[in-house]
């Protein structure tokens, strides 16, 4: 008997040995200086990591601080805002409920939301939950985001505030990526189950998984334990503090909030074609079903990475990598962006967390422990591209600095009052512009607590600055006809939405 224990016990180590010189150098010898060094390079408070490989936790970790005023330490239970990696929650839960019959991804959104409508009429009598998932209604990515980002509309509002966004693509034809698509398909959930999305998805997905200090919603969020703070270095150059999102009215598209050592039981499960600690969680089909490639929206070689196509499934990303598939979803959220990856040829999967937006080095990691695993020769993927993203940074701070120069109390074209009074926007609805002095304030119908200043420059321009940093800093003009204000065109920052709003002055 001691013969055949020792035997197993040296099997043991002898295995374990093997898997721990299986993992690739980098990983074993390099990683942990690498992380600390790049969150210092691109000003990250905080990171957490996990990797999983065949079925194994290699790393779990956190790096930095959650706070930077009283240094409170991230660790692997730190939650963060996990934004549009919920929308692979979403395509599984629909998916799930195709498997069961309760409804197909072909069917029309208009045979559960009664009085649903896109732009144009055709769209609206064609579009699908398949098609909602797959961002693929033709509109411009982030289309209608600032007036649904953190916004006080319900879902309802939302929903049929997209009758009103007009397509810059062909639909079926052309990727935009769209949040409140992904809202829109999250409320068949409630017509066909009687749950609400988030119900439905605790239910089915969370619970089972044992993802214990996941929630589903935001409510509450500045209350919860072990919470990160949220922070940007947009338009400033120096971390700055940022309210939570409340994302709860889109939620479907980017309510989520998590942590790494729950995503790795979600990351087990992608791997495990469906199973958690040898329980099946979904079927194999469905885990299939969401990975099927519905648009493709990049066919071309890239020049920096072993990539060669990108297409979208029902809340993934999917491409190759080095001759591997590749399965992947980014997150942004107001102070935070992370991404999570799976790799099941090479039973391996990748979830980082990080509380500054404005940095890419969340995907710069992710692409050199891929490099790592899949036989990549290195490059320094951070060093890669901060050089880039520093000189970038540098020519944005000069420009708003040199607008801010020109603020020297320069007399207006018209009487102050004459910019005053009521504008709206047919989608976003009202603002309201009043007067101090001789600087003017906007007050945002749609959103709780967001203002800006608007401070006159010089030849008709004028200087628009948020309340809350991450909105942003612009020059703005106003449309004036016959000595009359007629409209005034308002931007915000292309983390939120690309294309400036016009408000028509009432």
């Amino acid at each position: 008997m001691k013969k055949i224990i020792g035997s197993v016990l040296l099997f043991c180590l002898l295995n374990t040995s093997f898997q721990i010189k299986a993992q690739p150098a980098f990983i074993k010898d390099s990683l942990i200086n690498y992380i600390n060094q790049g969150i210092k390079d691109w000003q990250i408070p905080g990171l957490s990591i996990v990797i999983v490989k065949d079925g194994k936790i290699v790393l779990l970790k956190g790096f930095g601080v959650k706070d930077i005023t009283n240094n409170e330490p991230v660790d692997e239970n730190t939650l963060f805002m996990i934004a549009s990696n919920t929308k692979l929650f979403t395509g599984t839960a629909l998916a799930q409920l195709d498997y069961h019959k309760k409804l197909s991804l072909n069917d029309k959104i208009g045979k559960y939301i009664t009085g649903y409508e896109l732009f144009d009429s055709t769209s609206t009598k064609l579009v699908t939950i398949k098609d909602m998932l797959s961002h693929r209604i033709g509109t411009k990515t982030f289309q209608g985001d600032f007036t649904f980002f953190d916004g006080n509309l319900s879902r309802r509002e939302i929903m049929f505030g997209m009758r009103y966004l007009k397509p810059v693509g062909n639909f079926r034809q052309d990727f935009g990526y769209c949040n409140s698509c992904f809202l829109t398909a999250g409320e068949v959930i409630p017509a066909v189950t009687g749950k609400p999305w988030e119900v439905y998805v605790h239910d089915s997905i969370i619970t089972p998984l044992k993802m214990k200090n996941t929630h589903v919603l935001g409510n509450g969020i500045e209350r919860m334990q072990n919470i990160s703070k949220a922070y940007t270095t947009s338009f400033t150059g120096k971390l700055n503090k940022v309210p939570f999102d409340t994302w709860d009215n889109l939620g479907p598209a980017a309510s989520i909030i998590s942590n790494v050592t729950d995503l790795s039981n979600w990351l087990i499960m992608q791997l495990d074609s469906g199973k958690y600690n040898q329980q099946r969680i979904m079927p194999w089909s469905v885990i299939q079903k969401t990975r099927d490639i519905n648009i493709t929206y990049n066919s071309r070689k890239s020049s920096v990475y072993p990539i060669h196509f990108q297409g979208y499934g029902l809340g993934v990303f999917v491409g190759d990598y080095n001759g591997r598939q590749l399965y992947w979803h980014t997150g942004g959220a107001s102070g935070m962006v992370s991404n999570v990856c799976f790799v099941p040829e090479e039973n391996l999967g990748i979830a980082i967390l990080t509380n500054n937006d404005n940095q890419n080095f969340f995907e710069a990691l992710r692409y050199q422990i891929l490099d790592a695993y899949l036989g990549v020769p290195f490059v320094n993927r951070s060093t890669q591209q901060l050089s880039n993203f520093e000189k970038g940074e540098a020519i944005a701070l000069k420009e708003i600095e040199a607008l801010k120069e020109r603020m020297k109390n320069n007399a207006t074209p018209l009487a102050i009052t004459e910019y005053t009074g009521e504008y709206t926007n047919q989608l976003y609805g009202k603002i309201m512009i009043t007067n101090n002095g001789n600087q003017l304030n906007v007050s945002f119908k749609s959103h709780n607590n967001l203002t800006a200043t608007i401070d006159y420059l010089d030849n008709n321009e004028w200087l628009l600055q948020y309340n809350n940093i991450l909105y942003g800093i612009f020059p703005l003009k106003f449309k004036i006809k016959n000595m009359k204000v007629v409209s005034v065109d308002i931007k915000a920052n292309d983390f939120i939405e690309y294309d400036p709003y016009t408000f028509i002055k009432k």
